[in-house]
C-alpha cells in the first residue's frame, strides 16, 4: 500500500515515526506492508522530525494526489481551501484519503462524503476530533447498538491548559495564555483555540456522528473563555464546581442542542478533574449508560495513532462505503437558544447596601427563578460586593429577562455574568 502525505510538519512526521516504529505490529494488524512514498512539503530543504531518505519530497501537492502509483493520500496540512480543493482531486482520482482537518470536514464535510461515495472511495477522520483519542470509532462502532443522548466534552487543550492554570495556580486569564504560548500549547493569535471556533469544529463532526445529523458547524452555538475571570474560578471552587470549556450535543424532544461554553462541573464529575492539554469525552447511550474517554488531544505521535488506525482500516477493507450512515442522514432542527434549559452561575458587582441581595432575589423569584446557593463577598473599601448565585433549571429566555431588569439598577456596577452550570446527568 503506497502512502502519499500531503504535510509533513508535526502530524505528517509521526505518522512516519510511528509506522517506522511499530512497523511490525502495523503489518501484523493491517496484513499488508505500508510505504510512505511521496510527501507534499512548503520547503524540501527543512529540517523533519523524520526520516526522509525514502520519501520523495515535492513541493507540489497535486503531483501527489495525480499519482497513478498512490493509493491513499493522508491530508495532514490543514486549511479549507487548497485541502479542500486536494481532497476532492484526490476523491476524483479514485484515492482513498485520511485527514485530521477538523476544519475541512466540519466546513465541507458533507459534501466531500457525498464525493467519496460517488466515486467508491472512503474518506476518513479520526484524528481530526480530540487527537489520540479514538472516539469517533467508538461512537461508530462500540456504541452502535445505542441510542445516543448526550455526547460532552473538553475538546480543545490549550483552552483546558489556560483554565487548569488559573485554577491550581492563581492566574488570570491573560497571565495564563502566555504560559500556553511559551509552551507552543497556543498560536500567537490564540482566537480558534481560547474563542472556542476549534471545539466548535470538533462537537459538529460528534454532533453528525452521534445523532445521525448533517454536518453544521454554522449551527453550534459558540463562546469562548477569554471573559472567565479570577474570581469566577474562585467562586466556581467554593460552590464545589470547577470551570471547564465544554462543547455538548444533546436532543431533546426531536430538537439537537449543540454548544461550546464555560461550564460549572461538579468536583464529583470526573470531567472537572481533567487538566491540563488533555482531552476528554462524556457520552451517554440509552442501553450502556456513560462512558468516558480520556486522553492526548493533540500532539504528533497521539494524533498520528489515529491517522494510522484509519489507515489500517482502509487496507483490511473494514470500511463501509456508507460511512457512519451518511446516506440516511436527517436533518434535525436545532433548538432555540432561548428554548434551552439549563442551571445558571451568576455573578454581579453591586453596590453592597442593605436591600440589594434581596431586591435581586425579589427579581429573580419573579421570573421563576429560585436561588440555590448565594455567595457574597465585599472587594473594596467603596462598598462594593460581587455576588455569586447558581440558580434553579431555568429557560435562558426567563434568565435572559430576569438579569436584563437586574442589570437596570443603579446599584448593579458591571454587566452581570452569566455561565452555565452542567450536572451531565
Amino acid at each position: 500500500m503506497n502512502i502519499g502525505i500531503l504535510g509533513l510538519g508535526t502530524v505528517g512526521g509521526g505518522v512516519v515515526n510511528v509506522l517506522n516504529k511499530n512497523q511490525a505490529q502495523i503489518t501484523r494488524r493491517s496484513g499488508d506492508s505500508i510505504n510512505v512514498t511521496h510527501a507534499a512539503v512548503r520547503d524540501t530543504t527543512q529540517t523533519r522530525i523524520c526520516p526522509t531518505e525514502h520519501i520523495k519530497l515535492t513541493q507540489d501537492p497535486f503531483e501527489v494526489v495525480n499519482n497513478d502509483d498512490i493509493d491513499v493520500v493522508l491530508e495532514l496540512m490543514g486549511g479549507t481551501g487548497l485541502a479542500k480543493d486536494l481532497v476532492e482531486q484526490a476523491i476524483k482520482n479514485g484515492k482513498h484519503v485520511v485527514t485530521a482537518n477538523k476544519a475541512l470536514i466540519a466546513t465541507h464535510g458533507n459534501e466531500l462524503l457525498a464525493l467519496a461515495k460517488d466515486n467508491s472511495t472512503h474518506l476518513l477522520f479520526e484524528a481530526a476530533v480530540a487527537g489520540g483519542i479514538p472516539i469517533l470509532k467508538s461512537l461508530e462502532q462500540g456504541l452502535s447498538a445505542n441510542q445516543i443522548e448526550l455526547v460532552a466534552g473538553i475538546i480543545n487543550g490549550t483552552s483546558n491548559f489556560i483554565l487548569t492554570e488559573m485554577c491550581n495556580k492563581g492566574r488570570n486569564f491573560e497571565d495564563a495564555l502566555k504560559e500556553a504560548q511559551a509552551l507552543g500549547y497556543a498560536e500567537a493569535d490564540p482566537t480558534f483555540d481560547v474563542e472556542g471556533i476549534d471545539a466548535a469544529h470538533k462537537l459538529s463532526i460528534l454532533a453528525s456522528i452521534s445523532f445521525g445529523c448533517k454536518l453544521q458547524f454554522n449551527q453550534v452555538s459558540t463562546q469562548g473563555i477569554s471573559k472567565i475571570s479570577s474570581e469566577d474560578i474562585a467562586f466556581a471552587t467554593e460552590l464545589g464546581y470547577a470551570i471547564k470549556h465544554l462543547g455538548i450535543a444533546k436532543k431533546l424532544d426531536g430538537k439537537l442542542q449543540i454548544h461550546v461554553h464555560p461550564t460549572l462541573v461538579p468536583k464529583t464529575h470526573l470531567l472537572s478533574n481533567v487538566d491540563g492539554v488533555m482531552n476528554s469525552v462524556l457520552v451517554k447511550g440509552n442501553a450502556v449508560g456513560e462512558t468516558l474517554y480520556y486522553g492526548a488531544g493533540a500532539g504528533a505521535e497521539a494524533t498520528a495513532s489515529s491517522v494510522i488506525a484509519d489507515l489500517i482500516d482502509i487496507i483490511k477493507g473494514t470500511v463501509n462505503h456508507d460511512i457512519l450512515g451518511w446516506q440516511s442522514l436527517i436533518n434535525i432542527p436545532n433548538c432555540n437558544a432561548d428554548d434551552i434549559e439549563s442551571i445558571f452561575y451568576l455573578r454581579l458587582l453591586a453596590t453592597d447596601k442593605p436591600g440589594v441581595l434581596a431586591d435581586i432575589t425579589t427579581t429573580l423569584a419573579n421570573h421563576n427563578i429560585s436561588v440555590e446557593a448565594v455567595i457574597q463577598k465585599q472587594i473594596d473599601q467603596k462598598n462594593n460586593a460581587h455576588i455569586a448565585i447558581i440558580t434553579n433549571l431555568i429557560k435562558t429566555s426567563e434568565l435572559n429577562k430576569a438579569v436584563a431588569e437586574i442589570q437596570t439598577h443603579d446599584y448593579i456596577q458591571e454587566d452581570v455574568k452569566i455561565i452555565f452550570v452542567e450536572t451531565l446527568n
